[in-house]
């Protein structure tokens, strides 16, 4: 093989690992400025949902702080550092068991990151989403977290979290 082929092969692994390993800095931060947690995808599940009103299904997250404080039921109030992850898909029927529902387009990812001082206008919470599998983050401007909190306002007391952690055997 010569030596120019060798180069370009190895300019192209490197270029393509590089891609792979900094895909998470690739994602522009939300409007607010929180960015995209790294490793979420690699955190364990609390719970999941699905909502029949707009027929999407959804996994919830948590870094290892959130899944410490869901397996000791200390979630109201939730530490500062938890961060709730919220993947988002919408349903459709399983192929190989139609009575069964099965993740169909991936929607959006949210989360949610504790820190009463930092977030303390929008009741200790951060608040941020992005669109899509090429993660486009969402909302206008800086008070994004606004709207968030319009819907979060039914679980006020419940530390503005709907999320049910899933009891464990």
């Amino acid at each position: 093989m010569k030596l120019t082929q060798l180069l370009t092969i190895f300019l192209m692994t490197i270029g393509f690992t590089s891609q792979t390993l900094f895909a998470a800095e690739l994602v522009k931060p939300s409007p607010n400025g929180i960015s995209l947690p790294k490793n979420y995808k690699d955190w364990k599940v609390i719970s999941m949902s699905h909502r029949i009103d707009n027929k999407t299904l959804r996994t919830i997250l948590g870094n290892d702080i959130a899944i410490t404080a869901a397996r000791a039921g200390n979630t109201n109030p939730w530490p500062n550092g938890t961060i709730l992850a919220k993947l988002v898909w919408k349903q459709k029927a399983e192929k190989q068991w139609p009575s069964a529902i099965a993740p169909d387009k991936f929607v959006h990812a949210e989360f949610m990151i504790k820190n009463s001082k930092k977030f303390k206008a929008t009741g200790g919470w951060g608040y941020a989403r992005w669109l899509g599998l090429d993660q486009k983050p969402y909302g206008s401007d800086k008070n994004v977290a606004q709207e968030c909190m319009t819907c979060h306002t039914p679980v006020k007391d419940n530390d503005w979290v709907f999320t049910t952690p899933a009891i464990m055997p």
